[in-house]
């Protein structure tokens, strides 16, 4: 990995910080959320931070205090212009994403969200924007720091740019997740992840020495803020980066008060003669070897830097250079260094420019704040006085490195840290919290530490459908490197290309396996045997299991269900999304039986109201919502998941007692290395990294230098962590991985296992769980007033939403499309006829009448219409029957005004046909508002843009259809 340090060099940063808005709401219909005390903390803050880091001198930081959206361009391209060699840009305020999510609006002091307008977001910069003006800038690195809502959405726009080029230059550190609001704290404090981002500029990043790099910084962000934060959504706040791969790790600052090479502290923070952090010139003595000489090589065995070392690039600060040192990288070092002085010495120093906003909106600017910046003074014919010591410094300099290669030195530096490299991680979304943990584990093991005491990897952990990833790796490996359309995105959808992938079962990665003609990029390496194992088991409220253990095993699902009903007659059984997670579908295997099954009968003792839960985890804290349903309700989980527990907020649940059907086949986790075609620029220690993973994650020993189980007999390494939350041996007769688990309502020893799952059995399973019930009913209704002229072009506007979500439909599915807009007496006009179609015939529809009109939508009398339309057509059979309504909410007071919502709620729920309300907002399924109501009410589901949208609204129509999703 290649390293680059900016000292020397004509650096820039950018701080762009927006505290105050001249729109807010409610004051202002189309205004942003609110003000942003927070924020003006944050920009002192880190300016002072980055002073006394020492790779940007003060007089090339730049702070913009609320500026306009002018000002704001103004100021990114002045910074663009001057910046040879960092150029950092750091923004904090509102961020906005698009319906689609597929862009992210940094919003300025004027933001507007402006409806029936040609643009969504006035007064803001979209991030496309913001890359292709930094593609003009001349510095060798870019970094981009964003601290927003929505900040992890500029990951697809920087894994979008069609230029290689900027990818390769530009880093981007973003503050939280795709799609996840956060907390901007109170107006005393500064925001949560800036605070954090200043405390490691200025303290350091443990275990990496005195210098802070990109890579070293993210990461120790990301586990940080993911440990102590929250997204409002509940979920850990995760920091997301980009960097090209193989990345190159910029230098960003040095710990204040590192010892230089001279031997004094906090000489210069690093930085070269001439820019003390207090701004004024220092003696060239001081320099040492900090000197830089642009990128180094690449990082040597057990964390050597090979010549990083010589440009004052090791992870403790700059090197000393001892006389084991060879003699051209002692002279390359104090020859870059005395050159670093002379260009320091060039450089005028003045404070940093800060840009102070009015003290109200319509108070006017400052005068002479604006100013375009003078750069820095550059005449080689005007030198001032202290260049002339400088290059006099330097002939010194030479002439002192000759006295030190003679006489040697005692001194010697300790080996530097080389940003470890980051390994991505991919599993079933009801094992991502454990394995979560262990990759956290593994971080900070013996395992992953060299003998210089450096970290080996990082682990990205994420979760995706089960269904959807043998999708990816056996149909779309093409797409899923370089995505080509809007249908078929797997970055999107599911997440980067893994490096590993752990599904719950052997069957699942069979499944996955390519196959056929179809040219596939993606090669799969399953392990031989699981790792691990956890039952599926019926998790029924303690007061109506059976008492005996007796009764609690060695029965079909079938008997222990039939057993439920004669204790409890009420009593129900739900099961999550068998799509979703493999637990839900090896738990559909079981529930179908052998032979010919009544798959209907089997779906209706399953059945619910209300959406279906996507994991075992969000079913076991979804029932604690209703106290009745909580203790009358019987669920298909994984047996580990009543030791770990699943972490619902604000709920007890009820407790619990597991009973083991003898035919739902068990979780067996699998690790599966997988190699993409072209992903081997860095192919020999990516294979080293996995191996160490590997190894300490699945042997009983925990790996080289694994950690023993706290209990001194149980396993090592990572199935230590599997242990602790409830997993069995793999192998044998499934013995408990700890005895520390009693009291969970398990059975150590529940009889014998059932079969394992085949791949056949589980493809079989799904496909008839998607046909359960016939072919699917839906009725879309696509809100076409005026003020959804802004949400209305494009992949990510409302029409091709809906389009895309069409994927879930077959040819034996029916279903319409109405335009939903009052321009005369009735409240809709159909734009697809109900039936039967092709993919094909229906987008052409759906691009022909979808128009936006000069009218008002009518959502009250557009709803009442659908429900009788669907319940009439449902009358006489069973099928999966959906409305989808897509809209702005701008006209919901039409649908809340004279009691027209209590009205609607009664019918909605009566009648029994789900309603997915999609609002192409942030805000539109906010507790207690209209759409939440009316979703809740039909058993349906409210969709918005904190969430991804367009993959959610596909997934629930897929749920009623019979198409391929």
């Amino acid at each position: 990995m290649d390293r680059f340090d900016p000292r020397g060099r004509v650096n820039r940063a950018l701080l762009v910080g927006v505290s105050e808005y001249e729109f807010t709401r409610p004051e202002h219909r189309h205004g942003v959320p609110s003000p942003l005390p927070a924020v003006a903390h944050d920009l002192a803050l880190l300016a002072r931070a980055l002073e006394r880091g020492g790779v940007v001198a003060p007089d090339e930081i730049t702070v913009e205090d609320s500026p306009v959206l002018g000002e704001f361009r103004k100021a990114l391209r002045t910074a663009v212009d001057a910046a040879e060699g960092l150029l950092l840009v750091y923004f904090a305020g509102h961020g906005a994403v698009p319906s689609a999510g597929d862009e992210l609006w940094l919003q300025m002091r004027d933001a507007e969200v402006v409806r029936g307008g040609t643009a969504g977001f006035e007064g803001a910069a979209p991030f496309t924007n913001v890359l292709r003006i930094l593609a003009n800038s001349d510095a060798e690195r870019i970094v981009v720091v964003l601290d927003c809502c929505n900040a992890g959405n500029a990951a697809r726009v920087w894994e979008a740019m069609e230029r290689p080029d900027i990818r390769r230059r530009v880093s981007v550190l973003m503050g939280v997740q795709a799609n996840h609001r956060i907390d901007a704290g109170d107006g005393d404090t500064p925001t949560p992840f800036t605070a954090r981002l200043v405390h490691l500029l200025t303290d350091g990043v443990e275990g990496q020495g005195d210098e802070i790099r990109f890579l070293a910084l993210s990461e120790a962000l990301r586990v940080y803020m993911s440990a102590h934060h929250r997204t409002e959504r509940g979920e850990p706040w995760e920091p997301q980066s980009r960097t090209e791969n193989p990345a190159v790790d910029v230098l960003l600052a040095v710990r204040p008060g590192a010892t230089a090479s001279g031997g004094e502290p906090g000489a210069g923070a690093g930085r070269t003669a001439g820019s003390g952090s207090a701004g004024t010139p220092g003696s060239t003595g001081s320099t040492g070897s900090t000197g830089s000489t642009g990128p180094t090589g690449s990082t040597g065995p057990a964390g050597s830097t090979g010549s990083t070392g010589a440009v004052g690039s090791g992870g403790t600060g700059p090197a000393r250079l001892g006389p084991g040192a060879p003699a051209r990288l002692r002279i390359r070092g104090a020859l870059a260094a005395a050159a670093g002085a002379v260009r320091a010495a060039r450089t005028r120093v003045r404070p940093p420019r800060v840009r102070y906003g009015p003290a109200g909106p319509g108070d006017p600017r400052p005068p002479g704040r604006t100013r375009r910046p003078r750069g820095p003074w550059r005449s080689p014919r005007r030198w001032p006085r202290r260049t002339a010591a400088a290059v006099t410094g330097l002939a010194f300099a030479a002439l002192g490195l000759t006295g030190y290669l003679v006489l040697g030195h005692g001194g010697s530096g300790a080996a530097a840290c080389a940003p470890p490299l980051e390994l991505r991680l991919l599993t079933d979304p009801d094992l991502e919290s454990t394995v979560r943990k262990a990759a956290d584990t593994y971080l900070t093991s013996e395992a992953n530490t060299t003998h210089d005491g450096c970290r080996r990897s990082g682990i990205t952990v994420y979760g995706a459908g089960s269904a959807d990833v043998v999708a990816g790796l056996r149909d779309q490996s093409d797409p899923w490197q370089r995505p080509v359309g809007d249908d078929v995105d797997p970055q999107r959808d599911i997440g980067p290309q893994p490096d590993i992938w752990i599904p719950a079962t052997a069957a699942t990665a069979a499944r996955a396996r390519p196959a056929g003609l179809r040219r596939s990029y993606v090669l799969l390496e399953p392990d031989a045997a699981p790792f691990a194992y956890s039952p599926v088991v019926l998790s029924v409220p303690q007061e109506i299991a059976e008492a005996s253990v007796a009764d609690r095993t060695g029965d079909s699902l079938t008997g222990l269900r039939q057993k439920l009903t004669r204790r409890d007659g009420g009593a129900e059984v739900r099961r999550p999304d068998p799509a979703y997670t493999d637990s839900a579908l090896l738990a559909t295997v079981g529930l179908y039986g052998t032979g010919t099954p009544d798959v209907s009968r089997a779906e209706k003792s399953v059945d619910q109201t209300g959406p279906v839960s996507p994991t075992a985890g969000d079913l076991l804290c979804t029932l604690p919502g209703n106290a009745d349903t909580d203790r009358g309700t019987a669920a298909l989980v994984p047996e580990f998941l009543m030791v770990s527990g699943v972490g619902c907020a604000g709920t007890t649940r009820t407790l619990r007692m597991a009973e083991y059907p003898d035919d739902v086949p068990a979780l067996a986790p699998l690790f599966v290395r997988v190699r993409w075609t072209g992903g081997d620029a860095d192919g020999a220690a990516r294979d080293e990294a996995v191996r160490s993973f590997r190894e300490w994650l699945t042997d009983t020993g925990g790996g080289s230098g694994g950690d023993r189980h706290a209990t001194g007999g149980g396993p090592g390494g990572g199935l230590a962590v599997f242990a602790k939350d409830g997993f069995r041996s793999p192998s044998g007769a499934h013995a408990l991985l700890s005895s520390r688990v009693a009291g969970s309502g398990l059975i150590a020893d529940p009889g014998p296992s059932p079969e394992a799952a085949g791949a056949d059995a589980m493809e079989t399973a799904l496909k008839r769980y998607r046909n359960a019930n016939g072919p699917g009913r839906v009725l879309f209704l696509l809100d076409s007033s005026g003020s959804m002229a802004d949400l209305w072009q494009g992949p990510g506007g409302a029409p091709g939403i809906l389009k895309q979500s069409l994927a879930g439909l077959g040819d034996r599915d029916e279903y319409g499309v109405w335009s939903v807009a009052s321009p005369g007496g009735r409240p809709y006009t159909e734009i697809l006829a109900f039936g039967p179609h092709r993919r094909q015939d229906a987008e052409r529809a759906v691009d022909r009448g979808a128009v936006v009109q000069d009218a008002e939508a009518d959502p009250y009398a557009a709803l009442g219409a659908a429900l009788d339309t669907m319940a009439r057509k449902g009358r006489d059979d069973n099928r999966p029957e959906l409305i989808v309504y897509l809209t702005d909410d701008e006209d919901n007071n039409r649908l809340t005004a004279h009691g027209h919502l209590g009205e609607l709620l009664g019918p909605l729920h009566d009648k029994g046909v789900p309603v997915v309300m999609a609002a192409l907002e942030s805000g539109g399924c906010a507790k207690g508002g209209p759409d939440q109501r009316v979703s809740e009410a039909s058993g349906g589901r409210c969709l918005d843009t904190t969430g991804d949208l367009v993959a959610d609204l596909r997934n629930e129509v897929a749920r009623t259809g019979t198409g391929d999703e």
